[in-house]
C-alpha cells in the first residue's frame, strides 16, 4: 500500500493544490496530514475546507493549537524580538480570519494517530511543540519512536524533511529495588525509524518548494517529494492580505528566519 504524509500547510493552498496533484499522479492510497494547516499563510479557511472535503486523516499541530486555546507556554523560540512581533501579527490576523466552523474543526483533531505499525504526530510524541532535528540524540530519537508502539514515527514541525533510521541501538535500563541489588537490563530493539515530512506551504531546506513523502508499506521505501508550484502567487497573496511582508521574502527563499538574532538569550515566552 503506498501512502502519502505531508505537513506544515500553513494556509498556503497554492502549495497544497500542487501537493495534492503530485500525490494524485502516484496513485497514493491514503493521505495522512500531520497538522499546522494555519498560520503565516493567507488562506487558512481555504486550506482547512480542503482538507476536511478530502476526509483526510489529520493531527493537530502547535498553530491549530494556539488559534483554539490562544497563545499558550510552549517551548519554541524566536531568533529575535522583532521575529516574536511578526508570530504575535500572524496570529492575531489568522485569528481575525478564521470560520467558526474551521476552528470547530481544528478544536476536534487528535495529537496522535495510529495505523498499523505507523505513528503519526505533529512534532513527537510529547506534544506538537517539541522539534525532532535530524541530529537529536539516538537515545531520545529512539524512545520517541518505542514510546508510541509503533516502527516508524512520521513527524512535521521542522518543516526540513529527513528519514532516519535507528538500527543496532542498544540500550540499558536500570531499576532501583529497595533492599536488593539493583537490576540492570540491556536489549536491542528492532528498528525503527523517524519519517519528517518537511512542509507544503513554508519549506526551510532553502528552496520555495512544497515537500512530502510517500511511503510504500509492503517494502518500506520513503521518497522524499520536493514540488514547484507558484510560490510567487502566495507570495503576493501574503502582502495584499496584510500579513508581515518578511514571510513573503521567506516563503520565496525557503529560509527559517530572516534576520540574525539581535538577542540570541530571547526565548519566546508564549
Amino acid at each position: 500500500m503506498k501512502i502519502a504524509v505531508m505537513s506544515c500547510i500553513h494556509g498556503n493552498y497554492e502549495a497544497l493544490n500542487a501537493v495534492l496533484s503530485d500525490i494524485d499522479d502516484h496513485k497514493a492510497e491514503q493521505i495522512f496530514c500531520l497538522g499546522d494547516l494555519v498560520g503565516y499563510g493567507p488562506h487558512p479557511n481555504a486550506v482547512v475546507e480542503m482538507i476536511r472535503s478530502l476526509d483526510i486523516p489529520t493531527c493537530q499541530g502547535c498553530w491549530d493549537e494556539d488559534i483554539v486555546e490562544g497563545l499558550n507556554a510552549c517551548d519554541c523560540s524566536y531568533p529575535s524580538l522583532l521575529a516574536e512581533s511578526r508570530g504575535k501579527a500572524a496570529h492575531a490576523w489568522t485569528d481575525q480570519q478564521i470560520h467558526p466552523e474551521t476552528r470547530e474543526y481544528l478544536a476536534q483533531l487528535p495529537l496522535t494517530i495510529k495505523e498499523k505499525n505507523m505513528s503519526f504526530v505533529h512534532g513527537s510524541p510529547n506534544g506538537q511543540h517539541e522539534y525532532l532535528l535530524p541530529d537529536v540524540n539516538a537515545f531520545t530519537a529512539l524512545e520517541r519512536v518505542l514510546s508510541t508502539g509503533s516502527n516508524v514515527l512520521f513527524c512535521g514541525h521542522t518543516h526540513v524533511p529527513y528519514v532516519r533510521t535507528l538500527d543496532q541501538t542498544k540500550m540499558l535500563v536500570k531499576v532501583e529495588q529497595q533492599g536488593q541489588k539493583d537490576a540492570h537490563y540491556q536489549f536491542t530493539p528492532s528498528v525503527r525509524r523517524i519519517v519528517n515530512a518537511g512542509s507544503v506551504g513554508e519549506p526551510r531546506h532553502g528552496r520555495p518548494h512544497a515537500t512530502y513523502v510517500l511511503y510504500d508499506t509492503d517494502d518500506q521505501l520513503v521518497t522524499i517529494r520536493e514540488i514547484e508550484y507558484d510560490y510567487q502567487k502566495t507570495c503576493a497573496d501574503i502582502i495584499e492580505k496584510g500579513l508581515p511582508p518578511i514571510f513573503a521574502w521567506r516563503l520565496a527563499q525557503g529560509l527559517e528566519f530572516a534576520e540574525r538574532a539581535d538577542d540570541p538569550s530571547h526565548v519566546c515566552e508564549r
